[in-house]
């Protein structure tokens, strides 16, 4: 039976500041509240637990202020992680889809879990429901909104407060009951926390309106940029291998542009975002979309203010002294 669980964290971190804070662990999970439910939007049950903190063992004021909680709470009724973490997944089950508001509760729960030196039995790769996004699609073009201001949008606001992992976990349920399954079930997100080790492992999804490839890691940019899997455009409607209207190219050193079009469905606009791995290293992740005339437009312009721009530096530096 498909099953969902939506589930919310909270999290402590360094009270002095990222001079005391752990690089490996930024944020130490002191809270899990999750909810359970099946294909109809039925809720079938509910997880919470508390977890002891063993690195940050002083809680942030910030984090007591927003969440109510102290650290009597957390070491007279929290749980050690391995434990509280073991208990989650075998309660949501294998076949679990996961669901959250925003992408970083399971960047955070990987990470905690790499540092606990668990095993990670998230899939790979890891797709699942982001709400937020998936609420901004439907009822905000495309715009995040927070999930207090999703939950009053919807008139769903309950006597339950915000801020507090079961709690969130259930106001992030009732806002996925709300939208169109239809509509949402192929706009699945992907999980970054695990890039692609090789070729075999990168991934290519396709929606109804776009498509996205996830590279694997490169030893820099410049690397990637000739490999021929990055910059090749191809329609996601027929597979056809399409030739570039306008190469790709840069404003920023960040994201690149380009410009294709296939006889059959009409321009593609792509975009290439380019994610570090570390001070050198790279992946990538790029999106094609079916375009109109006046979105080709809009690149070429695009192309045509970042080509002045270059020329703008160019000549400064060329008339700096020597």
């Amino acid at each position: 039976m498909k099953t969902y669980t939506i589930f919310d964290l909270e999290w402590n971190q360094s009270p002095h500041g990222k001079g005391d804070s752990v690089e490996t662990l930024p944020f130490e999970i002191i809270e899990i509240g999750a909810v359970k439910l099946d294909g109809q939007g039925q809720q079938l049950g509910e997880f919470h637990r508390l977890i002891r903190p063993r690195v940050y063992t002083e809680l942030h004021f910030m984090i007591s202020e927003v969440t109510h909680m102290d650290m009597n709470d957390l070491n007279n009724h929290g749980e050690d992680f391995k434990t509280v973490i073991t208990d989650f997944f075998a309660w949501s089950g294998e076949e679990a889809i996961y669901c959250t508001w925003g992408s970083q509760d399971l960047t955070e729960l990987q990470r905690n879990l790499d540092y606990y030196e668990m095993v990670n039995p998230f899939p790979q790769p890891l797709l699942y429901y982001d709400v937020q996004k998936l609420y901004g699609l439907l009822y905000e073009e495309g715009r995040k909104l927070s999930l207090d201001a999703a939950v009053h949008n919807l008139e769903l606001l309950s006597d339950r407060p915000f801020h507090r992992a079961l709690d969130d976990a259930w106001y992030t349920g009732q806002v996925l009951t709300r939208l169109d399954a239809k509509q949402i079930a192929p706009y699945w997100s992907i999980d970054y926390y695990r890039i692609p080790r090789d070729r075999k492992e990168e991934i290519y999804l396709t929606f109804p309106d776009y498509s996205k490839y996830v590279s694997r890691i490169f030893s820099s940019k410049e690397v990637a940029m000739t490999d021929r899997s990055i910059t090749e455009m191809k329609c996601y409607l027929c597979q056809r291998s399409l030739r570039k209207k306008v190469r790709w190219f840069t404003p920023n050193q960040k994201i690149y542009y380009g410009l294709a079009v296939c006889p059959d469905h009409g321009y593609l606009k792509g975009k290439i975002r380019i994610k570090k791995v570390d001070e050198t290293r790279v992946y990538l992740v790029k999106t094609l979309k079916l375009t109109s005339e006046e979105g080709a437009r809009e690149i070429r312009t695009r192309k045509e203010a970042a080509r002045k721009k270059r020329s703008q530096r160019n000549r400064s530096r060329k008339q700096r002294p020597e």
